[in-house]
Order: structure tokens, then sequence, then C-alpha cells
């Protein structure tokens, strides 16, 4: 029997209790909202930064909103000049732009009568005139004026590692699960402990050596570098043989019996059956992959291979890093992850819960 579909607002409205609220109702909604203000205030949060300018970053204490000072044009200056609102000394306040500023004393004009005599005031007696506006160049920038920041490269090697990368792993990973989980051989469980036992090495203990495997084949510098390393990994052989592990095996005989060959009966049977289990491998891999720095940043030093996790560190210099745009491609880096997960979460609740059931 199908379950009933109900409404967001039907769902926010159940009660344990019947129509009362209980006390497990005020710590079950308790919880979700704290829960989800930790999941989610940290995405929220670096969306609304993206948008910030670079001196709106730095305000303390941080605001929510990006804002801006409010620019005005007057007459007889080139370019607009900054709007304050200003405590004169007999206590009234007037809206003034600041025309020139030397040290803690600024030279104030009136939008309105820019011909007057210049009123020069102490920078503490005045308050920025600001508004909420989005930053938009701070997205546009990179793409478009920055020349230092190849974005169309970047992301061309980083949908091509993802992608040659996540096939790779799904295709290895399932075939040394189903060997480990369907044939008898002596010493398959000590195989597969000793594929789990890599878990507990640390990634910094094998770069140099993994680095110099990569610079002896030519592989510095190459996208291949960056792909082929980590293409096996014990998690994704632990979460496919724990679920073939469900797949009866009467299947595979009466396959056999049929004369069909073992390719046939991975490639036919396993591989539909365990699509669950892949499509949760696969979404770990293209976050593995898509979001991977350290070892891109150490194979690649040619511009032109980077990956867009690595093209981010062209915005760090030596005495500054421009954070506006840091956070604006970051969030564009995040799109790609977000249209994965959104597509394949269907199965991540089937895979995970299955895994491991006999």
């Amino acid at each position: 029997m199908s379950a009933e579909r109900i409404s967001v607002s039907q769902f926010l409205s159940l009660r344990s209790g019947g129509k009362g609220i209980n006390t497990s109702d005020v710590l079950t909604y308790l919880y979700l909202t704290v829960g989800t203000i930790l999941m989610f205030g940290p995405v929220l949060w670096l969306f609304a930064s993206s948008f910030k300018t670079q001196a709106g970053l730095l305000k303390y204490p941080p605001p929510l909103l990006p804002y801006q000072q409010v620019q005005v044009e007057v007459e007889g200056y080139d370019d607009p000049l900054p709007l304050f609102n200003v405590t004169m000394e007999d206590g009234s306040a007037r809206e003034l732009a600041q025309a020139r500023r030397v040290g803690i004393e600024a030279q104030m004009v009136d939008p309105a009568d820019p011909g007057a005599e210049r009123i020069k005031v102490n920078i503490s007696q005045r308050e920025p005139v600001e508004e909420v506006k989005l930053a938009w160049e701070n997205y546009l920038d990179p793409l478009i004026e920055i020349d230092y920041f190849d974005f169309i490269t970047y992301l061309k090697n980083s949908v091509l590692v993802t992608t040659v990368a996540t096939a790779i792993t799904l295709v290895i990973n399932s075939m040394a699960a189903f060997a480990l989980s369907k044939y008898r051989f002596k010493g398959r469980d000590a195989i597969f402990v000793l594929f789990i036992s890599t878990l507990m090495i640390p990634i910094t203990v094998i770069l140099v050596p993994v680095f110099l495997v990569i610079t002896s084949i030519g592989w510095k510098n190459n996208l291949w570098g960056v792909i082929i390393p980590g293409a096996a990994t014990p998690t994704g052989i632990f979460l496919l043989r724990q679920y073939m592990l469900t797949i009866p095996d009467e299947l595979l005989d009466a396959a056999r019996i049929d004369g069909g060959s073992e390719w046939h009966i991975y490639w036919r049977i396993i591989l539909p059956l365990a699509r669950p289990a892949l499509a949760v491998l696969a979404i770990f891999s293209v976050m593995w992959r898509w979001n991977d720095f350290l070892w891109p940043l150490i194979v690649l030093s040619q511009n032109d291979y980077f990956t867009l996790q690595v093209g981010l560190n062209a915005f760090q210099g030596e005495l500054q890093i421009q954070w506006h745009y840091v956070l604006a491609m970051t969030v564009v880096t995040l799109l790609p992850i977000t249209l994965v997960f959104a597509f394949l979460q269907r199965f991540i609740t089937t895979g995970i819960a299955t895994t491991g059931m006999k």
C-alpha cells in the first residue's frame, strides 16, 4: 500500500500526542530548528557574503545583508562621492558628500549646493549612508574582466577530472566488490580487511611517494595524474560489497546455468541491482573530486591544467586576499554539486539503508 502524500503545512502541524502540543513536540521542533540552522546557516551566510564588497566583508560586526555606501553625483566632480550623515557642532544632522580626507579630518560638500565652501569635520562626527545593494561585479569580473582567472578552462578541467574519475571509480570499485562478495577463494576476507585497513593511513603519508610515481611516468602537469591516483577507494569497495551481499546468489547460479558469462553476470545482473549503492558512491566521488584541492595543487603547476579549486588560489596574493571574488566563485563551484545531489538524492536513503542487510 502506497503512503499517502501530505503537504508541508500538514507535515509541520503533525503532533505526537493528538491535537495538543506536548513536551515531545516542543523538543522535536526545537531539535529540527537548531539542526536546520547549523546545516544551512553557513551556506546562507556564504551566499549573502558573496554579494558584499571587499570593504563590506571587513566590517565589524559583520552585517548579514550586503550593504554598500551610497555614492552621489556632485556637480564639479568627475567621480561619484560617498555620502555621510554628519553631526554638526550645533547638534543638527546633515547629509554631506566627502570630497577629500586628510588624516582624521574630512572635507565635506553639500550635494545640493556644491559651490558652497567645504565643511571640515572630524571623521568621528559622521556615519556612512548605506543601502542594501548586491555587488554583481563579484561574479561578473572573474568571469569576464579578470585575465588571470580563466574560468572556462578551469571549469572544463574540473568537469573532465570529475566525470572521468567518477566513472573509473565506479567501474574499479564495483569489480572489486563483486569479486569480494560473490566469489569464494582463499584469503578473500584477509584481502578485504587489508583494503579497509588502508583507511587508517593518513593521506599526507602517501603524498610524496605517489607524487614520485606520477612524476616518473610523466603525468606531472597532466590531468591523468589527478584522475588515476585514488581511483580505487576502500570506502567505495566496502559500500558496494556490503550492498552486493544482499543480492541472492541464486540469481547468479541461474545465469550461469543459462550460459551467461561472468562478465554478463556482472554487467547485466549485478550492476543494475546495485544501482542505489552506485548512485551513493557516485555522489561521494563527485563531491570528493570536485572539491579536491591539495592533490591537484601538488600535481599541477601550469595554469592551463588548473581545476576550479586550484584556480581560486589566483585570488590570493602575498599581501591581500580578494575574499569577495573567492566567495562568489565558491558559490559558483557549489552549483554543479547541488545539481548532482538533487538528481541522485532519491538513491541515497535506499542505498545507505539497505547496505549490509541480509
